[in-house]
């Protein structure tokens, strides 16, 4: 059915592999036992590579295509200091033998050596320029144009990208990945009622929103903010749908209703990247049920939330549920002082 429903109703653009799909879907049978709940099944996309694991590498899969079609031989982006697609940007770069140039958000200490994502940056041989959190909120916008202008004078062609790739062309990439769990779920015999993923700039929620109504998916598709509140994701994930059918009016077969955008708000704790205990805690838990490492930005933060609403009686009623593994694991080494309690745990 998937087949049919693909060559009528989605028009898919260029797009260069680079993700390894599909992606496992994992169900969690032994968190069930000790937790109770609907069994929750992991789409795992951690592994969707190596170094360029997570859901970023989907989204740069369409992004890469459209940027070589341009004849752009520079890609910009920007993002945390720990950023996930920031360093799947840089790695996607230098696979495709073109240049990187990463905006970050933070400044390096200097007497600590390069950990996590930063190294990996390092290491793809981008450029990198760091900027205060006060200078990068301020001025993000005026930070893309004078790098695309210096590259420019340097003979290079740009092509910007913006955080966690989400817009437009980003969306592809969870769009194909509902095609791919629409399979995963005629093979495993389930029906899920529910899909959820961390939402830290929209991109994937958006992707899972419209493709899951192309596809006539019956699952709800819900995001676990872990920035900023429900309302500005509300926005953010209209903009980049609105975003989406402006630059490909041929997908007219979808329509946005309010009710295809649910959020699930509170757990973003302290702010952005700022891990509370429940969350080291929940990481730690499912490492050494399941043998499955989540990171205290997204994937853990997000899974965090979820079972706090198991636990409080919601989808009591489902009997299978999907969480969308994001990826990120290099993200959890800046944190390792933190699980120094946890890892001790029965």
């Amino acid at each position: 059915m998937a087949d049919t429903l693909i060559s009528t109703l989605i028009h898919y653009p260029p797009r260069i592999q680079l993700a390894h799909t599909p992606t496992p879907l994992q169900p969690l049978r032994r968190l069930q036992k000790q937790i109770g709940g609907p069994l929750i099944w992991l789409k795992r996309d951690d592994m969707t590579g190596s170094t360029l694991s997570g859901n970023k590498v989907r989204k740069l899969e369409f992004i890469a295509a459209k940027a070589l079609a341009s004849g752009c031989d520079t890609l910009i982006t920007c993002g945390g200091i720990q950023s996930n697609h920031c360093r799947a940007t840089a790695l996607v770069a230098a696979q495709l033998g073109l240049k990187c140039h990463l905006i970050l958000r933070g400044l390096p200490k200097a007497t600590q050596a390069s950990d996590g994502n930063l190294l990996l940056d390092e290491l793809s041989g981008c450029s990198i320029s760091y900027h205060s959190p006060a200078v990068y909120a301020s001025t993000l916008d005026r930070l893309f144009t004078q790098v695309s202008n210096d590259y420019a004078k340097a003979g290079h062609r740009t092509f910007s990208i913006p955080t966690g790739g989400s817009d437009g062309d980003g969306l592809w990439g969870y769009i194909a990945a509902c095609d791919e769990m629409s399979r995963d779920f005629v093979a495993q015999q389930i029906s899920p009622t529910a899909i959820i993923t961390a939402s830290g700039s929209g991109g994937t929620q958006a992707g899972l929103v419209v493709g899951a109504s192309l596809l006539g998916m019956q699952a709800d598709i819900y995001g676990v903010n872990v920035c900023d509140d429900e309302q500005y994701f509300i926005d953010k994930i209209k903009d980049d749908i609105a975003d989406w059918q402006l630059k490909y009016p041929s997908q007219s077969a979808f329509e946005l209703t309010a009710s295809m955008i649910r959020m699930i708000d509170g757990y973003v704790g302290a702010g952005y990247a700022k891990a509370g205990q429940s969350v080291i805690d929940t990481i730690a838990l499912l490492a050494r049920t399941e043998g499955v490492i989540l990171d205290p930005v997204y994937s853990g933060k997000a899974f965090d939330g979820l079972l706090q609403e198991i636990g409080g009686g919601r989808f009591a009623a489902d009997s299978d549920i999907v969480f969308i593994h994001t990826g990120g694991v290099y993200g959890l080494f800046p944190y390792k002082a933190m699980f120094s309690e946890s890892s001790k745990k029965p």
